[in-house]
């Protein structure tokens, strides 16, 4: 224990244990939070186009296309604590067709870091990605729920995804010209 690298390595070796244990001691005090927001989705006006292949993939396999208008009400002020250094916040349509026994579809998402306004307040927006199948089962589907779920990204633990604001919504059953 007498050179210089034997004392380093004893050094480096205690202060890593030491940033170690106080992050799992911050972790610990964050782990049992509750996450939950209040939300409310409110589906609008749904038109179906069907489109040749997926746009930007190619192919000539006809798809459902739908083009849809929501509002959202969440609040996620409550969320933020000394832990907490961002949310992932993103709103998803699941839906089943005859081909696929759950589809999943992220149709619009947000950031909000610490600081930013936590507060989503919006009416008549339009989706941020395509809302398409990868075949025509959107047409008449009289099953498909929005809902909002949101990642908590810590500084320090574990990612937790939450859920909350299911809205079940159905789809027009003809093709907009």
């Amino acid at each position: 224990m007498n050179t210089l690298v034997a004392r380093g390595n004893a050094v480096f070796a205690f202060g890593f244990s030491a940033v170690s244990a106080l992050s799992f001691a911050c972790f610990l005090s964050t782990y049992l939070l509750s996450y939950e927001a209040d939300v409310t989705i409110k589906p609008g006006k749904v038109v179906i186009k069907q489109v040749h292949g997926i746009p930007g993939a190619g192919g000539n396999d006809l798809s459902d296309l739908a083009y849809m208008k929501f509002g959202l009400d969440a609040d996620f002020t409550k969320l933020f604590n000394w832990n907490t250094k961002m949310l992932f916040v993103y709103l998803m349509a699941e839906y089943k067709t005859k081909t696929n026994a759950l589809s999943q579809v992220v149709i619009w998402d947000k950031k909000i870091m610490r600081g930013d306004k936590a507060l989503i307040q919006l009416e008549n927006m339009n989706t941020k990605y395509y809302f398409i199948d990868d075949g025509t089962g959107l047409m008449g589907n009289e099953n498909v729920t929005l809902l909002l779920q949101w990642n908590v990204i810590p500084n320090t633990g574990t990612l937790p995804v939450i859920s909350g604001g299911a809205r079940r919504m159905e789809l027009p059953t003809s093709y907009f010209k």
